[in-house]
């Protein structure tokens, strides 16, 4: 059994999965194999036994190996393992944002960090909420698997620059975003 990062990292490349895009983590399903002294933390960083992953490329194969399950909890898979971690936020941050087009044509691209470009839209939708028992905003894209990548503050602000104000079907005037088509609302209006 594997019980560190690199013994995980070297599953999922003799898997023959590594380096073809995703891996199908659909297609895997394992036992629990238990606990995994892994942490991401709120800024992001990901911390094994309290130290920092000293590896980026195991970082980001392991954001693509990684899913939230029914249960809340998150999971390193590989076709054999199955290792659940602890994740203090969102495990995947998005911190910079790209804009397209305008008006309701216009198209957000956000990059996360570990590289991953997401197109804002049905695929990738964008969800502002507010943290427990808080009014801060808590905004997210749908990644995939369960995931989400929070937008850090300064993609936050560039994205409240896109911001319009819109009536909703019942009246009420809405703030939002348009990307792909679609209106995603992220607070009241006035």
């Amino acid at each position: 059994m594997a019980h560190n990062p690199e013994s995980i990292a070297k599953q999922v490349e003799q898997s023959g999965e590594s380096g073809k895009g995703l891996p199908p983590l659909d297609k895997w399903h394992p036992e629990l194999s238990g606990d995994i002294d892994i942490r991401i933390t709120r800024d992001g960083q990901w911390i094994f036994k309290g130290e920092p992953l000293a590896r980026e490329a195991i970082v980001r194969l392991f954001s693509t190996i990684l899913r939230r399950e029914d249960d809340g909890h998150y999971y390193l898979v590989t076709p054999v393992e199955k290792w659940r971690i602890e994740v203090e936020d969102a495990p995947l941050l998005a911190h910079s944002l790209e804009v397209k087009g305008q008006g309701s044509d216009q198209a957000l691209y956000l990059t996360t960090n570990v590289g991953e470009t997401l197109a804002v839209g049905d695929e990738h939708p964008l969800v502002v909420g507010c943290y427990p028992d808080s009014d801060e905003p808590r905004p997210v894209v749908k990644v995939r698997h369960g995931l989400e990548a929070r937008l850090v503050t300064a993609a936050y602000y560039d994205l409240a620059e896109h911001v319009i104000e819109r009536k909703a079907d019942d009246g009420s005037l809405v703030l939002g975003v348009w990307s792909d088509g679609n209106f995603y609302e992220i607070g009241q209006g006035s």
